[in-house]
């Protein structure tokens, strides 16, 4: 569970033309209870951290009494950043920095602290000015040539200065520090792994030094991004997408987000978040259209995980028993079976993920049993090609079954390769520095560095392929995953025989093993 870190005193939206309402003082009269924007925020955390620490200003301290945890009180912004660093030197858990008056489905925090990423911040990207016809305008300097700037736009309220690519933050600034090119703003939530702890705790502590610099509009949070940046940390970024997330400075704020957020469908979120979003052709197109709502189904009525990975290992073994039997009937019964084996193989996962439950036992039953229920079908056909008299294919179901085996095998080694290997380490500069031009020009030759070579630029090709939807699919499909297997042992061993379905999967198994040992090898060479 990460360590909370909430900021009283996070200068937040409009902070340049006055101050803002301590969050405390705020109320929601449209929610259960009438709570306070802190007291529902200290609710939705209580099972993160049960005594988080506050970090707040003298003059709006009084109002976060009271409620659990550590109340650290300021003086200004110098403090502020102080208190931040001690905060992170105490940590031995990741840390959950956000500003206390943030309203936020409690949706948008798990999946943020869920994240895999070392260091996440929560961002929006300042819309792109269109023309009279609703195209949008291109600057007409390139990026590359583009001066860094101190940005006096301001979007919801804070100040457009970051630059976001598609994965992370690129450059930070402030009243002093210049960006070049800003286009986003950081909304609020920072999860960060404990590993950047003191790398935050040292950022912190230089910016606190230079605090005489900024300016009443910046914000907290986005110095402290600033300084993970500047210090080598890759900062992942996350959009509000189908959540919400605002921060609240005054009453009439919290009248209408309340409104506005229940306009959102959390809970529909919340179910779409359950499924993978890396799954198959088949699985996207044929199972999980549907599979996500046997999964909310399920967890009302009080299933657990493990119980829907027994109903699918049920549905295999039947399914097997169908298949042996080698008549007609029992072939088409088998498809359907199996089929629907590897939908309450889906419904297992996305129940976990939607109703949050997770054990050791549930990720060994469905990795072990996935592979079981595979390797009885395929004795179940052979037994049923020699019932019905299509022949001998028990040699065909071996070398289906090493093929498999085979590319599971070097799946799990890749991936422990993988874990094992170190990130390629950001650039970074020292935070006294105002333009982000060194940093700009040694990303440039950080990636001018990783895509040389004739395997490198391949690679690159082949990975800029992907955004052609046929081509996405195509590269899905060929991998030959477990939801296009399971629909050749149904289409296959309901229409035809034993035979074709064998021989199908060995050929498109093989194409599939080449494929993943040919890029493979090219990563690791690369």
């Amino acid at each position: 569970m990460p360590r909370v870190v909430l900021l009283g005193s996070s200068p937040g939206p409009d902070a340049a033309s006055g101050p803002s309402v301590p969050s405390a003082a705020l109320t929601l009269p449209a929610l259960p209870g009438c709570p306070t924007v802190i007291g529902k925020l200290h609710g939705q955390l209580a099972s993160l951290d049960s005594a988080p620490v506050t970090i707040a200003r003298k003059d709006d301290a009084i109002a976060y009494r009271g409620f659990p945890g550590t109340l650290v009180e300021t003086s200004d912004l110098a403090g502020d950043l102080r208190a931040v660093a001690d905060a992170a030197e105490r940590a031995t858990e990741n840390l959950l920095i956000l500003p206390a008056n943030s309203l936020v489905h409690d949706e948008l925090i798990y999946q943020i602290t869920k994240s895999k990423r070392g260091a996440l911040a929560l961002i929006a990207k300042e819309p792109r000015e269109e023309d009279e016809n609703g195209d949008f305008i291109v600057p007409n300097v390139p990026i590359d040539e583009a001066e860094p700037e101190i940005s006096d736009r301001f979007f919801e309220g804070l100040p457009v200065r970051a630059r976001a690519a598609k994965s992370r933050v690129i450059s930070v600034g402030s009243a002093y520090h210049a960006v070049t090119r800003p286009n986003a703003v950081l909304l609020g939530p920072l999860h960060l792994h404990v590993r950047h702890a003191p790398t935050l705790a040292e950022a912190a502590r230089e910016l606190a030094d230079m605090a005489h610099l900024f300016g009443p509009e910046d914000d907290l949070l986005q110095l402290l991004v600033l300084g993970l940046v500047r210090r080598g940390v890759s900062v992942g970024i996350r959009g509000r997408r189908d959540l919400f997330y605002r921060r609240v400075t005054s009453q009439a704020e919290a009248d209408q987000f309340v409104t506005d957020m229940a306009a959102f469908n959390e809970d529909r979120a919340r179910l779409n978040n359950a499924v993978k979003g890396a799954d198959g052709f088949f699985t996207t197109y044929f199972v999980s259209t549907y599979s996500r709502f046997i999964a909310r189904w399920a967890a009302r009525r009080g299933l657990t995980p493990n119980q829907v990975t027994l109903i699918s290992i049920a549905l295999g073994v039947a399914s097997a028993a169908c298949f042996a039997t080698g008549a007609r009937a029992g072939m088409v019964a088998g498809g359907i079976l199996i089929y629907f084996a590897f939908v309450f193989d889906c419904v297992d996962g996305q129940l976990a993920r939607y109703a949050r439950k997770f054990g050791v036992l549930g990720a060994w039953l469905d990795a072990t049993f996935d592979r079981f229920k595979e390797y009885v079908v395929f004795a179940g056909l052979a037994v049923g090609a020699a019932v019905s008299g299509v022949g001998d294919v028990w040699t065909l179901a071996l070398i289906a079954l090493g093929v498999q085996s085979i590319r599971h095998l070097l799946d799990f080694s890749f991936g422990a390769a993988n874990r094992r290997k170190p990130p390629s380490p950001l650039p970074s500069i020292p935070i006294s520095i105002s333009p982000d031009t060194p940093l700009r020009a040694a990303l440039e030759e950080r990636k001018v560095a990783r895509n040389g070579g004739t395997i490198r630029s391949l690679l690159k090709m082949w990975s800029k392929a992907g955004k052609y939807r046929a081509m996405h699919w195509a590269r899905k499909m060929i991998v030959f995953p477990i939801g296009e297997r399971f629909a050749v042992i149904a289409i296959a061993g309901a229409f035809f025989d034993a035979r074709v379905t064998f021989l199908t999967l060995i050929i498109w198994g093989g194409i599939g093993a080449a494929y993943s040992l040919t890029g493979r090898l090219m990563r690791s060479l690369a």
